[in-house]
């Protein structure tokens, strides 16, 4: 079993910054794409950001020069960076861990953006 520790979140007004963090544990595979997703008001959902252990990232065209996505592979950790943050960015982002044969999410965590 893989277990997601998510931490950061919050309220925030537009513009500003706010920084998310997820940490796997248990029967962690060090190869994992590790990944965040939203889930909007309306219950759309979208893929944040990806990122693989060799470090290649994958963004949403929504988020693309405001956010970063990091990776400690020696905690199983990242690291979700979000500045410039818009209104239409509010939502709930779940941590989704993803190897062969086995894919977990964390609890989620709330992001809203006041304007």
């Amino acid at each position: 079993q893989v277990q997601l520790v998510e931490s950061g979140g919050g309220v925030v007004e537009t513009g500003g910054s706010l920084r998310l963090s997820c940490a796997a544990s248990g029967d962690v595979d060090s190869g994992a794409i590790m990944r965040y997703w939203r889930q909007f008001p309306d219950k759309q959902r979208e893929m944040v950001a990806r990122i693989t252990r060799e470090g290649l990232t994958n963004y949403a065209e929504s988020v693309k020069g405001r956010f970063t996505i990091s990776r400690d592979n020696a905690k199983m950790t990242i690291i979700l960076e979000m500045n410039d943050l818009k209104v239409e960015d509010t939502g709930i982002y779940y941590c989704n861990y993803l190897a062969t044969g086995s894919a977990h999410w964390g609890p989620g965590t709330q992001v809203t953006v006041s304007s």
